[in-house]
């Protein structure tokens, strides 16, 4: 057995597809019984399973699964995982990009980070959190630290100001400047 889930008969949790196509795929039986086996302890709000052709991930629906109680993320592997999986378990598939990885571990990490970090109490500064990229289909605007001249690289003076109406003028101002050079897909309601 496989961390007490694999395949009792073979032990094998991967087998080859039917079709003769290349490549193998994770068998159902023991992600059934892993995922019902963790139901029967606690309801969980979403299953999810990292695909390329489940919803684009951005920080929207970070932001919304970081409200949800509890969530599994299933990772993909090889050529993916038997279809009735998907069927009748996910109730989400997630992609975090146009390319395939060899698994869906790396993916899962990425959405359980962002998941956390904007749960309340996970990061020291809350409010940090709700202003990154993103939050309002925005870049985030250029941050400094001291010194405020370095190298005669200067901070803006709006920002020593001490004026904290023009300090978000600017920041805002910036955010949308940035957004509209670097990421004009995020201006566009289209794409969120």
């Amino acid at each position: 057995m496989v961390n007490g889930f694999g395949a009792r008969s073979s032990k094998r949790v991967d087998d080859y597809p039917f079709g003769g196509e290349a490549g193998m795929v994770m068998k159902p039986e023991p992600i059934f019984r892993c995922i019902e086996q963790l139901q029967s302890e606690r309801t969980y709000d979403e299953v999810i399973y990292t695909s390329p052709d489940g919803i684009r991930y951005n920080q929207h629906e970070a932001n919304r699964l970081s409200t949800l109680g509890n969530i599994v993320i299933l990772c993909g592997h090889y050529k993916g995982i038997d279809y009735r999986v998907r069927e009748h378990l996910i109730t989400l598939e997630i992609s975090i990009g146009d390319y395939v990885l060899t698994g869906g571990e790396l993916a899962a990490a990425i959405i359980a980070d962002s998941v956390v970090r904007v749960i309340p109490g996970a990061i020291g500064d809350e409010a940090s959190a709700l202003t990154d990229s993103f939050q309002d289909n925005l870049l985030a605007p250029p941050v400094y630290t001291r010194p405020a001249d370095f190298r005669g690289w200067k901070v803006p003076d709006v920002l020593l100001s001490g004026n904290p109406k023009e300090i978000a003028k600017w920041q805002e101002e910036q955010a949308f400047e940035r957004t509209e050079r670097l990421r004009p897909d995020l201006l566009d309601p289209q794409s969120v």
